[in-house]
């Protein structure tokens, strides 16, 4: 048996000659996940010897990584928020950009949010656990998403969390399966969120291999323009929300002024854009009218 260390160094010296970016995190994140220890104990047991099961295991990690699986495909979680989601191939890779759209949406308390094109749940079940943790038990959300798989996968986050008294999940397209779910006195919700797919068709081949070869093309690509999605939201969102009621959704490169425009159209105030970390745009927001709101900064 050879030392963890060496493994280590193996692996990292094999990732990088593959033209994998983080050569030395990813192995070191395979290794933890092989030894089953928590990556900030693996330091600690760089020095001890790796049974051959578990080395064998972890050099067909590393070879997988290496033809550019994502690493979260291959340990089942990814982190998000500060909370770990299971994910599978079937659903994207919760991704720190995103992270803007919970910023964003934690701005404002509230007590009904929909998340359209759930996924993994993470946007939903974070905002719920967020909210939870701030002492608002009373809220609750519905995530509605179209693919089974994905559905299957939310379900099980859901559960991991122990969500299932707040968290509804609905099989369907977007606005859809509420009509059969919300009641007809329901005042709306008071957030809409969405993290829809919004790559152009045509820019489709030429993503990273890790997003191109192993993620749901379908919660990727939106049209020609990778607009279409944002149609069908904003084209009736403003009849499932409450009075004041918000809706933000994460935008691709360059569509922000084009989202923005969706929803000036659907009648909606307040309407901006919200950078991330990178400076990059990447939500808009609305608000439709009738309720106290709150004034912008």
């Amino acid at each position: 048996m050879r030392p963890a260390r060496e493994a280590l160094a193996e692996a990292t010296r094999a990732l990088a000659e593959a033209g994998i970016p983080e050569a030395g995190t990813d192995a070191r994140r395979l290794l933890a996940h092989a030894m089953n220890v928590p990556p900030g104990r693996l330091t600690l047991m760089l020095s001890e010897p790796l049974p051959d099961a578990t080395d064998a295991a972890y050099e067909t990690l590393v070879a997988r990584r290496a033809a550019r699986e994502p690493v979260s495909h291959l340990t089942g979680r990814r982190l998000f928020y500060g909370r770990e989601f299971i994910v599978t191939a079937d659903v994207l890779d919760p991704r720190p950009e995103t992270e803007t759209l919970i910023e964003v949406a934690l701005a404002e308390p509230f007590d009904h949010v929909l998340d359209l094109g759930t996924g993994s749940g993470c946007i939903l079940f974070t905002l719920l656990a967020e909210m939870a943790d701030m002492g608002r038990d009373s809220t609750w959300g519905i995530g509605v998403e179209a693919s089974d798989p994905a559905f299957e996968v939310a379900w099980w986050n859901r559960n991991a969390f122990g969500l299932e008294e707040t968290a509804v999940l609905l099989k369907g397209s977007w606005f859809a399966p509420l009509a059969e779910t919300v009641a007809p006195d329901f005042a709306g919700f008071d957030l809409i969120v969405s993290n829809p797919p919004y790559i152009r068709e045509a820019d489709w081949r030429g993503l990273a291999p890790e997003v191109r070869d192993h993620e749901p093309k379908l919660a990727l690509t939106a049209g020609r323009d990778g607009l279409d999605a944002y149609r069908e939201i904003l084209g009736a969102v403003r009849g499932h929300m409450a009075p004041g009621g918000r809706v933000a959704v994460e935008t691709g490169v360059g569509q922000g002024p084009d989202v923005m425009a969706m929803m000036l159209e659907a009648g909606l105030d307040e309407v901006h854009m919200v950078q991330d970390l990178d400076g990059r745009d990447r939500v808009v927001i609305g608000r439709r009218a009738g309720g106290a709101g709150r004034a912008r900064g």
